[in-house]
């Protein structure tokens, strides 16, 4: 089972460069629970990098810059299929 609704959708998210930017995000219900990963811009993030952590349904991204701003969707997926939860922009100045 994975439901269609998002518990919670990322929210935009104005940062100046060099701060940290946080956007949060709780899968749909679904069994088994499912896990999530995030895609910027349509292309799935790489958490392996350094700047960028993903807790939970928190996706932090340490010292950003000007290249980390566009479109974050979270995306919740287990057997059963995967959903995209509405995109949130990140802005950075």
């Amino acid at each position: 089972v994975l439901r269609d609704d998002f518990r919670q959708n990322p929210t935009d998210v104005v940062v100046a460069a060099g701060e940290p930017a946080i956007l949060e995000c709780q899968p749909p219900r679904g069994h088994p629970e499912p896990t999530i990963y995030w895609k910027k811009d349509k292309v799935r993030l790489d958490d392996r990098e350094e700047r960028i952590s993903i807790r939970g349904g928190k996706l932090m991204i340490s010292n950003t810059r000007k290249s980390d701003a566009g479109m974050y969707t979270c995306v919740g997926t287990n057997m059963v299929g995967e959903r995209d939860s509405d995109p949130a922009e990140l802005t950075v100045f």
